[in-house]
């Protein structure tokens, strides 16, 4: 990646944009833990913040589960339907709760450097500029009153859009999260059970009744999120990371998954 002038956006900007969904569910999580170990040794190293950051989106053509870190299987997962359906059910390293992926809910990770921007070490206060970031490039047309819900939501009015969950190293932060914008609400509750921690504002609603879509095609979305990050894509063909190592460890690893 090579230097880029910064232009005084909110927490900075200027990052290396990566839109690539790989084949796999496992694939498509490791990538965002590698982007993270490659900016950690990137700022180790000594290298400019600015060659070490990025913006990425993908979004799963198949169904899968995604547990937190410290999700536990039994308690928010319906594993026999998961089984039955043949819907994985994977771990990501991040906290947060269990999410659905699938076709109509777009990922976006960001990998910031966390020297320039003292604010993120805190997760409460990272949260609330990350996500005040996001709904405001979010926002315009039809769109309006996105807001930063809970500890890591984006709602519209009283209705969820978006989860987000993060994970530090010593120097850099992943920060990821999901926008429903043409996704099957109904297949939450087959898959997922109501969780036992929840938002205040979720007022004990079922999954189907505090979700929504936001309607907003999905390039729209990518382009006004990149557009206030001012990230851009790569002038040349980017060499991925070897994710094997990871994959084996964590993300195929049964034991790893199934842990808690």
């Amino acid at each position: 990646m090579s230097s880029r002038e910064r232009e005084g956006r909110p927490l900075g900007g200027g990052l290396f944009q990566l839109d690539l969904t790989l084949e796999t569910p496992e694939e498509n999580l490791a990538l965002d833990e590698a982007l993270l170990l490659e900016c950690e040794a990137a700022l180790v190293r000594g290298d400019p913040p600015a060659d070490a950051e990025a913006l990425r989106f993908w979004e799963s053509p198949t169904y899968f589960v995604a547990l937190g870190v410290s999700g536990k299987l039994l308690d928010e997962v319906r594993v026999e339907t998961c089984r039955s359906d043949r819907v994985p059910v994977l771990r990501r390293l991040s906290g947060g709760g269990t999410v659905l992926q699938g076709p109509g809910c777009l990922n976006f990770a960001l990998v910031l450097a966390l020297e320039p921007r003292p604010e993120l070490r805190d997760v409460t206060k990272s949260y609330a500029a990350i996500l005040s970031l996001i709904a405001g490039s979010l926002e315009g047309g039809e769109v309006r009153n996105i807001e930063h819900r809970g500890t890591s939501d984006l709602a519209l009015g009283d209705l969820k859009i978006s989860g987000n969950a993060q994970k530090r190293s010593r120097h850099a932060l992943l920060h990821h999260g999901t926008i429903l914008h043409d996704f099957d609400l109904a297949r939450l509750p087959r898959f997922l059970r109501e969780p036992g921690k929840q938002p205040e504002y979720r007022q004990s609603r079922r999954h189907e009744d505090f979700v929504c879509n936001i309607d907003l095609p999905v390039g729209a979305i990518k382009a006004r999120i990149a557009r206030a990050w001012n990230a851009v894509p790569p002038a040349s063909r980017l060499e991925l990371p070897d994710l094997s190592g990871l994959i084996a460890e964590k993300y195929a690893n049964r034991a790893w998954i199934e842990r808690f």
